[in-house]
C-alpha cells in the first residue's frame, strides 16, 4: 500500500527521503561487501534461494523482481559456479526446484560473515548511547519491513 505523498506532512516526507538515503546507501556499502565474484543479482538470488527454502524459477523471479528468463540465466550462472542445482518436484516432475549446494551454503555463510564484520567494525566505533539508540532503531526499521505489525 503506497501513500500518497499529499498525506504527508513535511517533516514526514523530509524524514522519509533521509531514510531512503540512508538505507540504499547502507544497502549499496553492503553490496560491495560481498566476495566470491558473484554479480549482485546472482548473490541476491543466491539469497532468495536460501530464504525460500527450494522455490521454483518462477517463485524466484517473483521475490527478486525479474522477468523468468532473466531469472534463468541469473540461475544458469549460479550452477556453473556450482552453488545451486536444480531438481525436479516430486509432485510434478515437470517443475524444477533451485537448491543450494554445499558451495551455495559456504559462499553465504562467508558474503554474511562479511557484511557483518563490517557493520560490526562501524557500529563499534559508535558511543555507548548511539549503540543504544541503533539498537531502537534496528526495531524500528524492522516494524518498518514487516508492515508495521508489532
Amino acid at each position: 500500500m503506497n501513500a500518497a505523498l499529499g498525506t504527508v506532512d513535511t517533516e514526514e516526507a523530509a524524514l522519509a527521503a533521509r531514510l531512503r538515503v540512508a538505507v540504499t546507501r547502507l544497502h549499496r556499502s553492503l553490496r560491495q561487501q560481498a566476495g566470491e565474484g558473484l554479480t549482485p543479482s546472482q548473490a541476491s538470488a543466491l539469497a532468495g534461494v536460501d530464504r525460500l527454502g527450494s522455490p521454483t524459477l518462477g517463485a524466484l523471479a517473483a521475490r527478486e523482481s525479474v522477468q523468468p528468463p532473466s531469472m534463468t540465466r541469473i540461475v544458469g550462472g549460479l550452477e556453473e559456479l556450482g552453488h545451486v542445482t536444480r531438481v525436479a518436484d516430486p509432485s510434478d516432475r515437470r517443475v524444477a526446484r533451485i537448491t543450494l549446494t554445499p558451495s551455495g551454503e559456504a559462499v553465504l555463510r562467508h558474503n554474511r560473515s562479511l557484511k557483518d564484520a563490517f557493520l560490526a567494525e562501524r557500529v563499534a566505533s559508535l558511543g555507548s548511547s548511539e549503540r543504544a539508540a541503533l539498537a531502537d532503531l534496528t526495531a524500528l526499521l524492522e516494524r518498518l519491513v514487516d508492515g508495521g505489525d508489532s
